[in-house]
């Protein structure tokens, strides 16, 4: 366990995010090696009807993701305000929770998979490969929240070297499960689903199996299963909140996949090779956003204003610093990397992808900015802030659905985000100012922080 509240920010900033950055760099080389097999040994059309379901994946285990992420907020402020009984009650509301939603989730969009797919405009040709592929993924969505949950409750007590460990073991088999279906097996699609939902399976019952051998403070006892109507409240407005903050950003993203899919399979696989690459580039921001999550959350708890102040400012430092380093890989090589991503040697494909990446990258500094404020001010507490940025992403989003993409075509996807960005960083960037500017500059006078009724 990492105490936040106590020591150099920047050291423990970077200690927490060094392995968050490693656990998540192993999940993208999981997803890239992923795109590699199914294009490599099933061909660009079952690549494409995969990536028709992209957006669509992300939509729902983004919102399981940031369910966990905020639930786990909860914890870490009880454990940085050192209050151990209360930590318990909050690990059995969250295995309570975080089970009946994913059920629930699992249930809902697996009975309407077809027409959602449908919606998106997924061409006729695609629709079976990306509907046997994607009802997989959602039949693993429980133990999606089980590795999410446990990995999120080990972060909020600052461990964040044992959700790496197993992440890491999980990407290995998943490489290695999908080798064997898709090559061995001769599997579809299919199989590579089935590789993915078996490595979660792995990686959610090892981490239950560590909890339980080394941390006994996160060993809920019977009666912290009595859950209050309190305990559910605070939970479930931070974990809802996070949640559709995520589910707010892609869902605005499905939007755009919905007018992608009528440019053709070219644009689909370049679309697909660009997010894969957007996703590697801006990892840094997602890992600093969920290290700002905990490390504000633990000393909001902690009574320590001043600490969070610092640790925003040092973070974004970082952030800024990668961003110039992703300018010149983007304007020297990127052409070279879409092929490695998609094994592809079509001209279209590998120009329509570098022309993606080359214009939203100039805008990552700003990209930069939303991910640490956005999750720094749910670990203080406001619920509102993130979500209203992220209505603004998904009514930017809409509205070059509806404006953009049928004068632009393509380029009207690729100018959205850029032009969305701004919009929604000002919200942020107010209100930060607003709640940390006028709080004092350590524990000698009290954050206002929430009370932990029994």
């Amino acid at each position: 366990m990492k105490d936040l509240t106590k020591g150099n920010p920047m050291r423990l900033i970077l200690a927490f995010a060094i392995p968050v950055m490693a656990g998540n760099l192993f999940q993208l080389f999981y997803n890239l090696a992923d795109t590699r097999i199914v294009g490599s040994f099933l061909g660009d059309t079952a690549l494409t009807a995969v990536g028709a379901t992209n957006s669509l994946n992300s939509l729902i285990v983004g919102f399981l993701t940031g369910l966990a992420n905020g639930f786990a907020i909860i914890t870490a402020r009880h454990f940085g305000a050192n209050d151990n009984k209360m930590v318990k009650k909050s690990v059995a509301a969250i295995l309570v929770l975080g089970l009946a939603i994913s059920v629930a989730l699992t249930l809902l969009s697996v009975g309407f998979l077809t027409p959602l797919l449908r919606a998106l405009n997924t061409p006729e040709n695609l629709l079976a490969q990306s509907a046997s592929y994607f009802r997989i993924i959602l039949y693993g969505l429980t133990a999606s929240m089980l590795y999410n949950g446990c990995a999120a409750v080990l972060r909020a007590v600052g461990d964040t070297i044992t959700p790496l460990v197993f992440l890491m073991f999980s990407t290995i088999l998943n490489v290695g499960l999908d080798l064997f279906f898709v090559c061995v097996l001769h599997s579809d699609v299919a199989g590579a689903a089935v590789a993915t939902v078996l490595a979660q399976v792995v990686s959610g019952l090892l981490c239950v199996a560590y909890i339980y051998k080394r941390y006994p403070v996160l060993h809920p006892e019977k009666e912290d299963f009595r859950i209050t109507p309190w305990l559910a409240s605070q939970l479930l407005g931070s974990g809802l909140s996070m949640g559709f903050m995520m589910s707010l950003v892609n869902f605005g993203s499905v939007l755009l996949q919905g007018a992608i899919n009528t440019f053709g399979e070219a644009t689909i696989l370049a679309h697909t090779a660009a997010r894969r690459l957007t996703e590697l580039f801006m990892l840094p921001f997602s890992v600093f956003g969920t290290t700002m999550a905990t490390y504000c959350s633990q000393n909001w708890g902690a009574k320590k204003p001043g600490r969070i102040r610092s640790g925003m400012l040092q973070s974004l430092l970082i952030c800024w610093i990668w961003c110039a380093l992703v300018l010149l890989v983007v304007y020297t090589a990127v052409p070279s990397l879409v092929k490695l991503v998609t094994g592809t040697e079509t001209a279209e494909v590998i120009e329509t992808a570098s022309l993606y990446l080359r214009i939203d990258t100039l805008l990552y500094f700003v990209t930069a900015v939303i991910c640490v404020l956005r999750n720094a001010l749910q670990g203080i507490g406001d619920l509102i802030t993130p979500i209203f940025s992220s209505f603004l992403e998904l009514f930017g989003k809409l509205a070059a659905v509806l404006f953009l993409t049928p004068r632009l075509g393509y380029m009207g996807v690729i100018l959205a985000e850029p032009i969305v960005w701004v919009i929604m960083v000002i919200p942020l960037i107010v209100t930060s100012v607003k709640r940390l500017g006028r709080l004092p500059a350590d524990a000698s006078e009290p954050c206002a922080a929430e009370g932990s009724p029994r």
